[in-house]
């Protein structure tokens, strides 16, 4: 077994530059240690200025003093900042993917927990870095290979005392779950009779439906397994539930309460009897992902075919669709006069659509071919939802969601960057989401995310960068959420903070919390939970980390089919087959259907044709919307009676 799991596949001559292909090649991976471990002489220091890029809140190259010493590179903003000891992060090159562009003189270094983006201005100087760095790297390997029980030279990305504002915020937060667990513990009375009345309730509903003539015994019993979770976490939703039942004396937040409470009675009302499990666990894989990806260190990923065994039994259009998982933010925001308090809602929404995606780092979905569709029609949920994808070159998804409280639409494209650990993903486009009830029209972008321990270890995922929300037809406020970047010191990891405010830029409401937990508004200790993520099913582990909305997207059953139109996803014959537990099948399956798109691309080609969406359009400032004719083909003539490619 090879002594350094995180390290990259070597060649003999150590700490050669391993050209990952031809000279038209941009990036070098520099190759690691290899051999028997033995005394070294140490390098000599390197220090210096160097360009380090930042993504946010301050974009662009910004001039830092490194220092190069013993295998680790420390840096701050001057060398005198370094001599105090205050540092802005530490990298231990031994433990990290180096990969160099010569062309632009960029260095970069993958350390699971960061991509750290550096430039060289002068020729000479890149050259001597890159040498300095190959040595000290080897160095330091050499150096864990022969010491490797002993702990390491320093904490990763250590740096000075925590910040001020990050000391606070722990504790804050301390305090915050301190009192929650100090009110749970001691009730007020009037929660208690509120808690026996939803008890009450839950056992109305139950006798009512025994009573039906026929019998709804499977409802009954769903009813019941809800009853008995509704009963036991009510104290604490009560609790949670603040801004409502403590903060608020006005009636507007009461009915507001009570709107949501009976639009979650009814969706366990509703008739429809959904799975609650997949068929069949997600497969142990054995691909090497190395040798997919070692010949695409800084390349766009979406254009490299890769097995069957990395995905999940979901496509992209369908991961849209996650994004409404909790779309009764919405159904309260549509019933909610205060603008402020809305835009609360609304960017809470927001956060949300990231939530499903902590326990999924370790596949991804299939990419959809050109002409394919997904609908979802939820009644319980009072929405339905059509996606379609619509470019392939570069590929781009469009999906529309309408209900009686709001319309949601976007299209979709990202740019994925591989960069030796880590996989960045930049998505492009703008998610709009209309309020009928107030002529609302708010916009928003989405944040960077990416995917740590590709090649080795526990594969995470976070979201970092700012979402900018505007609401196009009013300025009476906006609001601005960061995604924080995690840092070792601190407790930030899956954090975000947010701020409503006024024309003026005067903060209105502040929100903080975790994207993939709860969101809360206000200021600790009193501040007053806007959401929390609904709890994951019993070994979702093994079967993808798939939330409950998400295990029901691809069910199909007999009534659904002949509804459909045949480019449903649903009818995916490769997607549905990695359902099922039969990864070989699934992948000749995948194989085929992209050798027929590729042959339907060659006919239009030839032919000088252009592929035209059914189902969106393009609108003057160049985004993809929906031409409003799924659901009237759907109810007249039927999509059984309209001609479709066959794209599997």
């Amino acid at each position: 077994a090879s002594l350094f799991k995180n390290s990259p596949p070597c060649r003999p001559d150590a700490g050669s530059l391993f050209n990952l292909s031809a000279p038209r090649r941009l990036w070098e991976i520099v190759e690691g240690f290899r051999g028997v471990p033995a005394s070294m002489r140490e390098p000599d220091r390197q220090e210096g200025f160097l360009l380090k890029r930042r993504k946010w809140p301050m974009k662009g190259w910004h001039k830092r003093y490194f220092m190069l010493e013993k295998g680790i590179l420390k840096y701050a903003k001057r060398g005198a900042d370094l001599q105090k000891g205050k540092l802005h992060g530490c990298i231990d090159v031994g433990l990290s993917v180096m990969s160099i562009k010569k062309k632009a003189m960029c260095i970069d270094l993958d350390t699971e927990d960061n991509i750290y983006h550096l430039k060289v201005k002068a020729p000479e100087l890149f050259e001597e870095w890159v040498s300095k760095l190959r040595h000290h790297r080897v160095f330091r390997q050499n150096e864990i290979a022969m010491y490797p029980h002993e702990s390491p030279l320093f904490s990763p990305h250590a740096s000075s005392s925590p910040s001020f504002g990050d000391s606070l915020r722990k504790v804050s937060c301390r305090v915050l779950d301190l009192t929650q667990s100090a009110t749970r513990g001691t009730p007020p009375q009037n929660k208690v009779c509120a808690t026996r009345q939803l008890r009450c309730s839950f056992t109305q509903v139950t006798c009512y439906y025994q009573e039906c003539p026929g019998g709804s015994h499977s409802l009954v019993h769903q009813l019941s397994n809800e009853s008995k979770a509704s009963i036991s976490e009510s104290i604490s939703e009560f609790f949670d539930a603040q801004e409502y039942l403590l903060s608020s004396s006005s009636s507007e937040n009461e009915v507001r309460h009570y709107m949501l409470y009976y639009s979650m009675l009814s969706s366990a009302l509703t008739p429809a009897r959904r799975r609650s499990t997949l068929p069949s666990t997600s497969p142990t894989s054995s691909v090497s992902l190395w040798n997919i990806l070692k010949n695409n260190i800084g390349k766009d990923l979406s254009k490299v075919a890769m097995p069957v065994q990395l995905n999940e039994p979901l496509n992209t259009l369908q991961r849209l669709c996650e994004e409404l998982e909790y779309s009764e933010l919405l159904d309260t925001a549509n019933h909610t006069r205060d603008p402020y308090q809305r835009m609360v809602y609304v960017a809470t929404f927001a956060i949300t659509a990231y939530a499903s995606t902590y326990h999924r780092a370790g596949s991804k979905p299939f990419n959809p071919v050109l002409g394919e569709t997904y609908e979802c029609d939820r009644p319980d949920k009072s929405f339905r939802f059509i996606a379609e994808q619509v470019s392939h070159h570069p590929p781009v998804s469009a999906c529309h969601s309408d209900s009686r409280n709001f319309a949601f639409w976007q299209d979709v494209r990202w740019k994925n960057k591989f960069w030796g650990k880590s996989m960045e993903i930049v998505p492009m486009g703008t998610t709009h989401v209309t309020l009928p009830a107030f002529g609302d029209h708010y916009e928003w972008n989405k944040v960077t995310s990416c995917i740590h321990n590709i090649l080795s270890g526990q594969r995470w995922i976070e979201h970092y960068g700012e979402m900018s929300i505007k609401n196009r037809n009013s300025e009476a406020c906006q609001c601005k959420v960061t995604f924080v970047k995690a840092r070792s010191w601190s407790s930030t990891v899956n954090e975000i903070e947010g701020v409503v405010t006024d024309s003026n830029g005067k903060v209105v409401h502040s929100i903080f919390g975790k994207w993939h937990e709860s969101v809360f508004q206000g200021d600790p200790p009193l501040a007053t939970c806007i959401w929390r993520a609904n709890p994951m099913p019993v070994n979702q582990d093994q079967y993808y980390g798939f939330t409950q909305f998400a295990v029901e997207l691809n069910e199909l059953d007999s009534p659904l089919r002949p509804l459909l139109p045949p480019t449903d996803t649903r009818f995916r014959p490769d997607q549905r087959l990695l359902e099922e537990g039969n990864t070989e099948g699934a992948e000749e399956q995948k194989q085929r259907i992209e050798r027929l798109q590729r042959e339907r691309r060659k006919v239009l080609q030839d032919n000088n044709m252009t592929h035209q969406p059914r189902f969106f359009k393009k609108s003057d400032n160049d985004t993809w919307v929906s031409n409003n004719a799924y659901w009237e083909l759907r109810r007249d003539p039927g999509f059984s009676q309209i001609d479709f490619p066959l794209l599997w």
